[in-house]
């Protein structure tokens, strides 16, 4: 998913905005919705992507890793069938003066079975292609 956003530390960053992307991936019992092929025993992705839209798209913050949090606890806390949740915010342009980076990127998971303790996180960052 890719959207605009109003994320950074730097004022240009939370003035002009930039793009992100988000991936984000959910661990749950799919078998019951695949037997019956009912919406309703499993997730809407609709909702996942309208979410998510709204976190990246909503109020600035400094941090990516801020944003990627919200994105997780709003997934958990709004579809209960999840058990686990992976989502990974990439930045492709970084305005680091001097910079030879061609990104940075976050990446969360988060299990509902640990209440929010993190499993892993990376941090990382990726230079040109």
């Amino acid at each position: 998913m890719i959207f605009y956003g109003y994320h950074g530390v730097l004022e240009a960053e939370r003035t002009l905005g930039q793009r992100f992307i988000v991936d984000v991936s959910m661990d749950l019992d799919l078998e019951p919705a695949g037997r019956s092929d009912t919406l309703d025993l499993t997730v809407n992705y609709a909702l996942v992507y309208d979410l998510v839209r709204e976190v990246v798209t909503g109020p600035p913050r400094q941090l990516i890793e801020a944003v990627a949090e919200e994105i997780a606890e709003r997934i958990l806390a709004e579809h209960r069938q999840i058990d686990n949740v992976r989502v990974r915010i990439r930045k492709p342009e970084v305005p680091i003066p001097g910079s030879v980076l061609g990104s940075s990127e976050v990446r969360i998971e988060r299990a509902r079975a640990t209440h929010g303790v993190v499993d892993r996180e990376r941090q990382r960052l990726e230079g040109p292609s």
